[in-house]
């Protein structure tokens, strides 16, 4: 029903920025975007983790991680997700992965989820490395 492309992925210093997009392609006979949307990410060895996501009413969750440092936006005309990384870590460093799903509920209306399992389409990754 949708397919996500991410980009903007590379190698950067610690203390440096990068801004990851990501493309929702909605299938033609979808007439709605994707209610959840959110960036996450997996480090050799670690779990996927969720690391901001936002709804389409425009509210955001941030990991305890990502607060103060990272921000998520989506530009629905363009039907992009963004996530501005700033204050770059070595701790950062994973693939990173843009997620969406089209369930509504009143819980996720309140608190986007940061759970990986409340996601079913999943974008194939771009990579981010922090160097020291």
């Amino acid at each position: 029903q949708v397919q996500l492309a991410e980009s903007g992925g590379g190698s950067v210093q610690a203390g440096g920025s990068l801004r990851l997009s990501c493309v929702a392609s909605v299938a033609s006979d979808h007439n709605y975007r994707p209610y959840l949307m959110g960036w996450f990410r997996q480090a050799p060895g670690r779990e996927r983790e969720g690391v901001a996501t936002t709804n389409s009413d425009g509210k955001t969750t941030y990991a305890d991680s990502a607060k103060g440092r990272f921000t998520i936006s989506r530009d629905n005309a363009k039907n992009t997700l963004y996530l501005q990384m700033n204050s770059l870590e070595p701790e950062d460093t994973a693939m990173y992965y843009c997620a969406a799903d089209f369930r509504f509920s009143a819980l996720r209306r309140i608190t986007p989820s940061l759970l990986p399992s409340d996601y079913n389409y999943w974008g194939q990754g771009t990579q981010v490395t922090v160097s020291s």
